[in-house]
């Protein structure tokens, strides 16, 4: 019970976190690929209108068929082409699941309209459907679209039956689709639920698998595999966007002084210490990596003029919040040596702004540590 208890209030915590960059950039490649596995299913769907004919179906069922086949491919392929645009719009993935929650309502509906109300409730390929929009969902990596989705189609659902149910003159009985009952219509809205509560567990798990694997354990930074993927994006997105983007490579001035000294331990403490001063001073934004024992690389979507002034307040900042290893301890003063590069004016890719972020480094630590160096010479 507490396990259950627990896994539900993850889920809670995790729906009110919104995604960082890595998930962004994962959900985004799963709408492209949600995008093109639609329009390979619309073209599926538009044989169904001819098997369902040669199988004997009546021609108002086709029709139906035919005209939601033709429509889920119109949209398919816009948008496909909204998807593959050079921006992506932030609402882009909750509109496309509503979407197709919707569509197979409308369907449901049309089936409704030109064959029997009872089609609108039995028709088991259409509806399950639903259970395809939203499994469809996990792709896209947000807790978010797959629960609204999973809503939605449960409220969907339950609208066509309460609306066929009061239309419908006598019982809701047909030849080619069979009895609607209510036990049926109830069952299928406890699947819905059921599907969207799996779905949701799914998005969830591979979400904190995702953020294990580019996370740093001891400071919850972003890690190596963070700035080996997400990074050069950034730098090949800056460039072709024609913006400046800074990167700073940071190290804490003499840390192992203080694993010396006061221990292992306490230096773990040091370095959280750091990690946090620096943080609540960070925009969602700019993004802090660590890359090894007290080395980190920061993201700043800034010129280098502006980079070198917002190190430098960072600087000044991690200088005044003092270090308590222990109640009964003197305070230790934490300092930090930063070089700076930007793209495009020092290099184009990480590999080349890394290798001038380190000479500036050094740099800083030869003209005495605790500094910030942004120009060759300095």
């Amino acid at each position: 019970m507490s396990t259950l208890r627990e896994t539900l209030d993850d889920l809670a915590a995790a729906l009110r976190e919104p995604p960082d960059d890595l998930l962004l950039e994962i959900g985004a490649g799963g709408e492209l690929l949600v995008a093109r596995l639609r329009v390979l299913a619309s073209v599926l769907l538009l044989l169904l209108p001819g098997l369902n004919l040669l199988g004997g179906g009546s021609w108002p069922d086709t029709l139906a068929g035919l005209v939601g086949a033709a429509g889920v491919l119109l949209f398919s392929l816009a948008w496909l082409k909204l998807v593959l645009g050079k921006r992506r719009p932030g609402w882009l993935p909750m509109a496309s699941s509503c979407f197709d929650v919707t569509l197979v309502t409308a369907v449901l509906a049309l089936l409704g309209v030109l064959s029997t109300p009872v089609a609108t409730l039995n028709s088991t390929v259409v509806w399950s459907c639903y259970l395809l929009a939203i499994f469809a969902t996990a792709l896209r990596q947000d807790l978010r679209v797959t629960l609204a989705a999973g809503a939605l189609a449960v409220l969907q659902s339950a609208l066509l039956w309460l609306a066929v149910a009061q239309l419908a003159v006598g019982p809701l009985v047909s030849a080619e689709y069979g009895t609607a009952t209510s036990a049926t219509q109830l069952q299928r809205l406890v699947l819905l639920v059921v599907v969207t509560l799996v779905t949701a567990v799914i998005v969830f798990r591979a979400r904190r698998l995702s953020q294990w694997s580019s996370t740093d354990g001891l400071t919850g930074l972003h890690n190596r595999s963070y700035l080996n993927v997400q990074v050069p994006a950034k730098v090949e997105q800056a460039r072709r966007d024609g913006q400046t983007l800074s990167l700073a490579l940071v190290d804490l001035d003499h840390f192992r002084h203080i694993n010396a000294e006061l221990g292992h331990l306490a230096g773990d403490r040091a370095l959280r210490h750091a990690v946090a001063v620096l943080r609540r001073e960070l925009g969602r934004e700019e993004p802090m990596i660590r890359v090894g024992g007290e080395e980190f690389v920061l993201v700043l979507p800034l010129p280098i003029g502006a980079a070198w002034e917002r190190m430098e307040a960072l600087r000044r900042r991690l200088e005044e919040a003092h270090f308590v290893p222990e109640p009964d301890v003197e305070p230790r003063r934490l300092t930090l040596s930063a070089g700076l590069a930007s793209c495009p004016q020092d290099a184009n890719d990480l590999s080349g702004l890394m290798k001038r972020a380190d000479l500036r480094l050094r740099a800083a630590k030869a003209g005495g540590r605790n500094r910030v160096v942004a120009r060759d010479g300095e």
